[in-house]
Formats: structure tokens, C-alpha cells, sequence
């Protein structure tokens, strides 16, 4: 089995609809994109209308959280930087 047939789809976020739009739609105006893991989970509905939610959270200022955006950014580049992620 090659590598590309252990991958698991991308919808595409020009051709989603529904909840899924809704989804992208959301991801768009909090981080300005639709991350790929995003368009990996849309292939689950049921999971990836609770991820935006998480996401608001774990990663922008208010509902709960106690840390900044700023603080959460500098994890994510640290911890990107660390373990040479080029993504």
C-alpha cells in the first residue's frame, strides 16, 4: 500500500456545504484560513462541529481561557520551531 492510499481525504472548502460551510465559515473569521486539519475532520460532522468551540478556547482569549492569544501563539511557533514543523 502506498502512502497517498493511507491518506485520508480533504473536503474541499469551496464545495462544502451545510454544517460544514458553517464550520469553514467559522475557522475563516477566527484564524483568516481553513486549516487543513479542519478539512480532514469535515470528513466526521459529528467531531468537527465541536472543534470550533475547542478551538475558540484553546486558542483565542476569553471563554475560560486564562492565557493571552499572544502567550498561545508563542507556544504554537515555540513548539512548531522545536520539532522542525514546516507547516
Amino acid at each position: 500500500m502506498s502512502d497517498s492510499d493511507q491518506r485520508v481525504g480533504m473536503v474541499d472548502s469551496d464545495q462544502a456545504t451545510g454544517d460544514i460551510k458553517n464550520l469553514f465559515d467559522a475557522a475563516r473569521a477566527m484564524m483568516g484560513r481553513v486549516p487543513n486539519s479542519y478539512r480532514v475532520l469535515a470528513q466526521v460532522p459529528q467531531v468537527s462541529k465541536f472543534l470550533i468551540l475547542f478551538n475558540a478556547v484553546m486558542q483565542r482569549e476569553g471563554a475560560g481561557s486564562l492565557l493571552s492569544t499572544r502567550i498561545k501563539e508563542m507556544v504554537v511557533i515555540k513548539t512548531s520551531h522545536i520539532n522542525a514543523c514546516k507547516y
